[in-house]
């Protein structure tokens, strides 16, 4: 499953991300994942939620973004949530139509039952039509 908290650059969007990470930890029975691009939250997260910095590894488009995802989740058998801050930049698709991506993140959550929620620096007015339906924060 796709959640999405979309907003505006400077919104809350982080802050709103950072509650929900550490709320769910609390609840969580596996692993929590939390990606950012860089370590500057590190602090604010519980420490049982693993803090990936994802500008260490050379990703350069989409297709490697979802490969890297791929790659955490065949190594983490118990993990139960992923949180993507700054979702756009992470996943090479600023200026870009996220449709595809947000699809296939969507079948990879249904297939390891995993839920991703997702940061996305933009109006969610503006996103495209097949994902309005999984914004739960509008900023």
């Amino acid at each position: 499953m796709v959640q999405i908290i979309a907003g505006d650059k400077g919104k809350g969007k982080t802050k709103h991300l950072l509650d929900r990470a550490n709320a769910a930890i609390k609840e969580a029975n596996g692993s929590i994942v939390y990606l950012d691009k860089s370590s500057k939250h590190m602090y604010e997260l519980s420490n049982k939620i693993r803090l990936i910095n994802v500008k260490g590894f050379d990703i350069n488009d989409s297709s490697g973004f979802i490969g890297f995802i791929c790659g955490i989740i065949s190594q983490d058998h118990d993990l139960e949530m992923m949180f993507l801050d700054s979702f756009l930049k992470l996943a090479c698709l600023e200026g870009q139509d996220i449709t595809g991506t947000v699809t296939e993140l969507d079948k990879i959550g249904e297939k390891f039952h995993i839920t991703f929620v997702l940061s996305v620096s933009m109006d969610a007015e503006k996103l495209p039509e097949s994902v309005k339906d999984k914004v739960i924060v509008a900023l």
